[in-house]
């Protein structure tokens, strides 16, 4: 007899997916899959079967294939099957061939589902996938998310098993005498998560014989504590995060307020991907001199004056940008610099515009990032500034003074800084014939 009223009673109580809904299951072949498959058909759900082959172990991996092949056929299912060179996309990619065969087939589950019509993704994950999972974040180091593992519903990814632990599963097949093929590679100790299993996990069960369910239980726990902790920092980055257009600031006075102080900064800055390492870096660094920096994949931490201010990484140097008088517009970052010409001789109060006395522009113009040394007489000035000193007067950001366009008359005068402030020397005069126009446009 299959467990119907349990699986039925967990696909509620986990609220996994709704009557009607179509699920792709991911078939191996193997004792977990097989039996979700027979349990979901044995329900009346709509399903498909989806199995990959990751070419990993020869003649096993075809064998595994024409199984579930036929047992779809058997079943009347939708058949889904690919191949993949698993080693080729771990060396390219510099992953494990695990995590290789991890990304391979739950892009491809995506694919198949969306392309196909499908509303959720079937895994045949069980009670002892989660305590492996759990034991491996342990080992290698993890936030709360670690600690709860493998959780039955995760966007489009259901794992309707997680009430069975693999005791049960195997004594559900061998009673109901469900065909299904063992993968070899399951008895080798290679893998970090066959070590685990199989020589970590069985100590473990002489300590506690009922491991699986204390896991589950503690695994609830911890997802229960983390949607807490998460609703907290959501209401906490509403409170210190200030988005702007040029990055998001969080002041250094909030983030030595926090308390526990490593964790919230870690959970508020993780969508920027900075990890813990880094957290703790920034933390030691909350007094230090402006213009300390923190990197993360993604983005970069500057501390600046008060602020601790997140930027994207690619908000790089730019390589110089010539303009010449057919010039219409030019890129420069993320942002454009457009260039008109005019014989009304008129200006407008506008800080991403500048007018500019087109005769005493020598082409081609330079358009470039701030340099060391710059100097320029402000409008309205007479004498001679330093662009850094300007900078700072103006209480310019630090990671946007490497950013901010600056324009060069072929002189190598200073025509503009381009959103702030342009020269004195190229203002209209009631001599003008004729007016160069810039306009920054932010993107």
């Amino acid at each position: 007899m299959l467990p119907l009223s349990q699986f039925q009673d967990f696909i509620e109580q986990q609220k996994l997916f709704d009557q009607g809904n179509r699920i792709l299951l991911a078939v191996s072949g193997g004792k977990d899959s097989v039996l979700m498959l027979h349990l979901f058909k044995a329900i009346g759900v709509d399903v498909g079967v989806a199995h990959c082959n990751f070419n990993l172990r020869a003649n096993e991996a075809q064998r595994d294939e024409s199984f579930v092949a036929l047992l779809a056929k058997n079943f009347g299912l939708p058949f889904y099957v690919t191949h993949f060179d698993t080693k080729k996309y771990a060396a390219e990619n510099k992953v494990s061939t695990q995590m290789a065969a991890r990304d391979l087939r739950y892009n491809w589950f995506e694919e198949i589902r969306r392309t196909e019509g499908y509303d959720y993704i079937a895994l045949a994950q069980h009670q002892n996938d989660a305590v492996e999972t759990v034991l491996i974040n342990l080992t290698r180091g993890t936030g709360i998310s670690g600690l709860h593992g493998i959780l039955p519903k995760r966007d489009l990814l259901i794992r309707p098993l997680l009430f069975l632990n693999q005791q049960q599963i195997d004594e559900l097949v061998r009673v109901n005498n469900l065909d299904f093929v063992e993968d070899s590679s399951n008895a080798s100790t290679k893998y970090v998560r066959n070590k685990i299993r199989l020589q970590v996990v069985p100590h473990l069960q002489e300590i506690n014989p009922n491991l699986e369910k204390t896991f589950s239980e503690n695994i609830a726990r911890f997802a229960e504590l983390e949607t807490l902790l998460n609703i907290q920092v959501q209401k906490l980055a509403v409170e210190i995060l200030n988005k702007r257009n040029d990055g998001i600031y969080i002041s250094l006075d909030e983030i030595s307020k926090l308390n526990p102080q490593k964790l919230l900064l870690y959970e508020l800055l993780k969508p920027f991907n900075f990890d813990e390492n880094v957290i703790q870096e920034i933390l030691d660094s909350l007094k230090a001199l402006s213009g300390t920096h923190f990197f993360s994949t993604t983005h970069q931490a500057i501390i600046d004056r008060n602020d601790l201010v997140i930027v994207e990484k690619n908000t790089t140097v730019t390589a110089n940008q010539f303009i010449h008088p057919t010039t219409e517009s030019i890129a420069f970052a993320n942002d454009e610099v457009l260039l008109t010409f005019t014989e009304e001789v008129k200006f407008e109060v506008n800080l991403n515009k500048a007018f500019v006395n087109a005769d005493k522009l020598i082409f081609p113009l330079v358009l470039r990032n701030w340099q060391n040394g710059d100097k320029f007489i402000p409008l309205g000035m007479r004498n001679l500034k330093k662009v850094s000193d300007y900078f700072i007067d103006e209480k310019v950001p630090l990671h946007l003074k490497s950013v901010t366009p600056i324009l060069v008359n072929g002189n190598g005068e200073i025509v503009w800084i381009a959103g702030m402030r342009q020269d004195n020397r190229y203002k209209l005069t009631s001599a003008t014939k004729k007016v160069a126009i810039f306009e920054l446009k932010i993107k």
